[in-house]
């Protein structure tokens, strides 16, 4: 969201849909497996398991995962465009240098999960168990997470300018050195998370608040005390 959509409360609109082709094949192994610099174009990887693979500047364009397995896979430089992914296992996937654009993912497993140094646009998590994943450094445009659990997931030095939380399960997040102007929380969990204070130019319902009171003190030296005179 720009600087001027922030400062007017201009509501962030809607990540653009993945462009998704009319029809598609069904991947098959080993002919659609994953290689290097490989192209996968209009295919569903339908209950396909690609565990443990390592892969080199590969790019996915009008693809569809459905109950596919890529937990353990390595993608250097690897380019997600027009993609949906759903009811997925991505646990503990390490991306590098890669690039989501117009991509859905839904009700998938993304724990443990690392895309740093990665850029994100037009990007919808919604339903998924992300706990413990890690988007250091990662710069996000005109994303979502809705009803998530990112429970201690690592936002360290990531640009969520104009990023909206959407009921999401937030303990122990870290967003040290985040930038967050215009980012949004609505019905989200909040207590514990690290870095509070890099929380400056967000937006934040009044009930969600309430969780960052604890945090917001112990980040300014004020003691709660109930008992004090």
């Amino acid at each position: 969201m720009s600087s001027r959509s922030a400062r007017t409360g201009r509501q962030p609109r809607e990540p653009a849909a993945p462009e998704m082709p009319k029809t598609l094949v069904d991947a098959v192994l080993p002919e659609h497996d994953l290689d290097d610099e490989g192209a996968y174009l209009s295919l569903r990887f339908a209950g396909l398991d690609l565990t443990s693979r390592q892969v080199n500047a590969a790019e996915f364009e009008g693809c569809r995962f459905v109950d596919a397995r890529l937990s353990g896979t390595r993608l250097r430089r690897t380019r997600f465009l027009d993609v949906a992914v759903e009811r997925s296992d991505l646990s503990n996937l390490r991306a590098e240098s890669s690039t989501m654009n117009r991509v859905q993912v839904a009700g998938s497993r993304l724990t443990g999960m690392v895309w740093s140094e990665c850029a994100f646009r037009d990007v919808t998590f919604e339903g998924c168990r992300a706990d413990l994943a890690d988007f250091r450094f990662s710069v996000f445009k005109d994303s979502v997470f809705r009803d998530c659990k990112l429970t201690e997931t690592n936002f360290h030095n990531a640009d969520l300018r104009g990023v909206r939380f959407e009921e999401c399960d937030l303990t122990g997040a870290q967003f040290s050195g985040a930038q967050m102007s215009g980012a949004r929380f609505a019905d989200c969990v909040l207590l514990g998370i690290g870095g509070v204070t890099s929380l400056r130019g967000s937006t934040i319902r009044s009930r969600d608040a309430l969780g960052l009171a604890h945090t917001l003190a112990g980040a300014l030296g004020i003691t709660v005390d109930d008992d004090a005179p």
